[in-house]
C-alpha cells in the first residue's frame, strides 16, 4: 500500500523520511515563559516536534507568544472542545491530536477540518486502549488491540468522508503486546504516517525497557514514522531514550554511541566506574562516533574493532585503541584524561 506524507512545520512525516522523535511539555500551557524554556530544552536535547496540552482558551491563546519564541514545530493536544481546536488554529499551531469523534459531532468536525485543510495542519488521531469508546468495551468479539483499531479506523472514515487526509495515527497502549499488535495491523489496513509509542510505560527503567521492547520491534519492522518515549520523568529523558532506540536500529544517530562490555573474571580495572566516567566526558559531543570502554587487553579490541575509539584495561593501566588497533599504553589514572585529549584532538 502506497504511504502517504505529511509535513508538521518543516519536518516531514512517512513515506520515507527520517524518523522524528517527539516529547510532550509537563508544563502548565499557559505559563508561557516556563512553557518556552522547556520547548527550548526540548529542542536542544535534539527534539523534532514537541506536544502542548490545551485544556482550555487561555491554554489556546497562549500559543501565539509560544511560537513567537520558539522554533520547533508545535502540536496542541484537544479532548472535546472543538473550538480550542479552532483557537489552536488561529494561533499558528503546527498540528494538532485529537479525535474526531468527540469533539462533539460532525458541524465541529467540518469546521475543524475546514480550517486545517485551508492551512494544512495535518491531525492525529490518538488511540488509547485505556479510554475506548464504551460500546467497544462491551464488545466482547473482539481483543484490545482489535477494538483500538475500530475506534482508529471510525475516527479516520470522519475525516476521509470530509475529503481531510493530512493524518496521523496512534495506538497506543500500557501493554507492550497489543500495542505491538495493534500497529502491526493497522500498517496493513491504512496509508497514514503511524506515532509509535507504549503510553503509561513508568519510570525511567521500566519505561525505556517497555519501550525499547515495543517500539524497537514495529521500527525493525519498519513499522512507523514517528515514536516517543514516555516516561514519568523530564521529558528530556524522552528525547534521550527516543535517540538510543533509533541508534541502536541504525536508524538515525545523535552524539555518541557507547559500548562496554559486561565485565568478568579476566578484567583487572574498575571499569563499571570507568564506564560510567567516559560516557560522563563525551555525553555532549554531538558526534556520529563508537566509543568503546572494554574490561581486558585480550579480546576488547577485537570485540569493538568496529568503535571509533576505546579503551582496554589492563593491571594498572590500560590501552587506548583506535579501529581495533592499540596505539597507545597508560597508567590507569592518567586513562581517561589521555584518552579525551586524543580523541578530541582527532576530531578537531
Amino acid at each position: 500500500m502506497k504511504k502517504i506524507q505529511i509535513k508538521i512545520g518543516d519536518i516531514l512525516i512517512g513515506a520515507g523520511a527520517p524518523i522524528s522523535v517527539q516529547s510532550m511539555t509537563n508544563t502548565p500551557t499557559d505559563d508561557i515563559d516556563k512553557t518556552v524554556k522547556q520547548i527550548n530544552e526540548l529542542q536542544k536535547a535534539g527534539c523534532d516536534i514537541v506536544r502542548l496540552a490545551v485544556l482550555n482558551k487561555t491554554c489556546a491563546e497562549a500559543i501565539k507568544e509560544i511560537k513567537n519564541k520558539t522554533n520547533i514545530p508545535l502540536v496542541a493536544d484537544i479532548h472535546f472542545d472543538y473550538r480550542l481546536a479552532l483557537t489552536a488554529m488561529d494561533m499558528g499551531i503546527d498540528a494538532l491530536r485529537l479525535n474526531p469523534g468527540n469533539i462533539g459531532g460532525v458541524d465541529h468536525v467540518q469546521q475543524v477540518v475546514q480550517v486545517a485543510k485551508k492551512r494544512n495542519i495535518p491531525i492525529r488521531i490518538g488511540i488509547n486502549g485505556g479510554s475506548l469508546e464504551k460500546y467497544l468495551y462491551s464488545d466482547s468479539s473482539m481483543n484490545l488491540a482489535d477494538k483500538m483499531i475500530k475506534s482508529a479506523l471510525d475516527h479516520i472514515k470522519i475525516l476521509e468522508d470530509l475529503d481531510f487526509n493530512l493524518i496521523k495515527v496512534s495506538l497506543k497502549s500500557s501493554d507492550v503486546m497489543t500495542m505491538i499488535e495493534a500497529y502491526r495491523k493497522i500498517y496493513e489496513l491504512i496509508p497514514y504516517p503511524l506515532h509509535l509509542g507504549v503510553t503509561e510505560a513508568g519510570t525511567l527503567r521500566g519505561g525505556i525497557i517497555k519501550s525499547a521492547i515495543g517500539i524497537g520491534s514495529l521500527l525493525a519492522d519498519g513499522i512507523g514514522d514517528t515514536i516517543r518515549v514516555s516516561l514519568t520523568e523530564n521529558p528530556i529523558e524522552e528525547v534521550k531514550a527516543g535517540f538510543d532506540i533509533l541508534s541502536a536500529l541504525k536508524l538515525r544517530r545523535k552524539g555518541v554511541n557507547f559500548v562496554s562490555c559486561p565485565t568478568c573474571g579476566r578484567c583487572k580495572i574498575n571499569l563499571i566506574d570507568l564506564a560510567h566516567k567516559v560516557e560522563e566526558r563525551f555525553k555532549n559531543l554531538d558526534k556520529p562516533i563508537t566509543i568503546a570502554t572494554m574490561g581486558c587487553p585480550v579480546n576488547g579490541p577485537n570485540e569493538a574493532k568496529d568503535a571509533d575509539y576505546g579503551i582496554a584495561g589492563a593491571i594498572g593501566e590500560g590501552y587506548i585503541f583506535k579501529k581495533g588497533e592499540l596505539i597507545k599504553k597508560v597508567k590507569e589514572n592518567e586513562l581517561l584524561d589521555e584518552f579525551e585529549k586524543i580523541v578530541l584532538s582527532d576530531l578537531d
